[in-house]
């Protein structure tokens, strides 16, 4: 019998357990995400096609996903926290859930406004807060701002979701910081007044009512409005055609904007692949991918917006931290209280 090498057979042995040996941790990576797009897809197939790192997703409400990683705590399998409000990123922060990132990348890409200052989570994509009104009932120019909202004259005219709505807490929050507590409070109490009927459905069906001769002012984020206005449904086309488009207060501080965000969490076990992701959603593929699948603005500014949401235009967005949303929440649902609002 021929007398084999020594150290052939130990590269034999190890090129046979290198081809059963299970992935390594690096090659895998956990997310939890409330988002709940299709879109999104592309996000997962293509960052594993480009890294060769499986990716494994729990999707959920964000609150039920932030209550699952505060009871898991060091036990956690996920790396990876995706929300689609800053408010509830910031809270997630607050009970220290997540990280530093320490990324040039990504401090460079993501605006400052729209990441933690201690670099504990980012914004990938922006949904702009707006006001839609009746083209037929309303002159162009009458409503200029989200303080207009509670001028006497629109008595009996909004529509507009229940005040529990984050996003509604959010554009709350972010008055009380630009405003004040009083002036805000007065607002809410201000648009209650004006309400066309109680808060109900969804942000799209606020549009849908204004077109409907429901009301004749609704507030709605954009990206609903470029999904009516991007429809195959003839039915859809022609709401968003009954309706005009107003970027609240661009004479001042810039319309309100939210976020859908990421942050490395605190006991990710696979922390260096968590980071590769974040990058991967700063980069220009995965910003057209928001931009493209689920009509929301980049946030990395050399990225174009889709055609749909070029036709409504450019705006100046409101440049305050999106922290600060998370901060005055809690005050915020305080006065939706106070003020009665549903």
């Amino acid at each position: 019998m021929r007398n084999v090498p020594l150290l052939s057979l130990a590269a034999a042995a190890l090129a046979l357990l290198a081809a059963v040996a299970p992935v390594r941790a690096e090659e895998e990576l956990n997310i939890y995400t409330s988002r709940h797009y299709q879109s999104d897809e592309a996000f997962y197939e293509n960052f594993t096609k480009e890294t060769g790192i499986r990716i494994n997703r729990i999707e959920g409400k964000d609150d039920a996903l932030i209550e699952r990683l505060r009871n898991e705590g060091r036990n956690s399998p996920a790396d990876v926290l995706i929300t689609v409000d800053a408010g509830r990123l910031w809270r997630a922060d607050q009970l220290g859930l997540f990280r530093e990132v320490d990324s040039d990348s990504l401090d460079r890409r993501i605006p400052a406004e729209l990441r933690s200052a201690e670099g504990h989570w980012f914004g990938f994509s922006l949904r702009a807060r707006l006001i839609f009104y009746d083209k037929a009932r309303i002159e162009p120019g009458a409503i200029k701002t989200y303080e207009d909202l509670a001028d006497p004259r629109w008595k009996g005219q909004v529509c507009i979701r229940s005040s529990s709505n984050i996003y509604n807490l959010s554009l709350l929050s972010s008055m009380i910081a630009s405003r004040g507590e009083k002036a805000a409070e007065a607002w809410a109490k201000g648009v209650v007044a004006n309400f066309a009927r109680d808060p109900e459905g969804g942000d799209t069906d606020q549009i849908r009512a204004v077109a409907a001769g429901e009301c004749g002012i609704a507030v709605a984020n954009s990206y609903y409005f470029a999904r009516l206005l991007a429809s195959d449904d003839p039915a859809d086309r022609k709401v968003a055609e009954a309706v005009g488009v107003v970027f609240p207060n661009q004479d001042d501080r810039g319309t309100h904007v939210n976020i859908s965000g990421a942050g490395v969490l605190k006991w990710a076990p696979h922390p260096d692949a968590a980071v590769r992701f974040l990058e991967y959603l700063a980069s220009d593929e995965a910003q057209r991918i928001f931009a493209d699948g689920n009509d929301e603005y980049p946030v990395v500014e050399a990225v174009p917006a889709n055609k749909v949401l070029r036709k409504l235009g450019d705006f100046k967005r409101d440049t305050l931290n999106v922290a600060e949303y998370g901060r005055n929440q809690p005050l915020a649902q305080m006065i939706f209280d106070r003020a009665g609002w549903k």
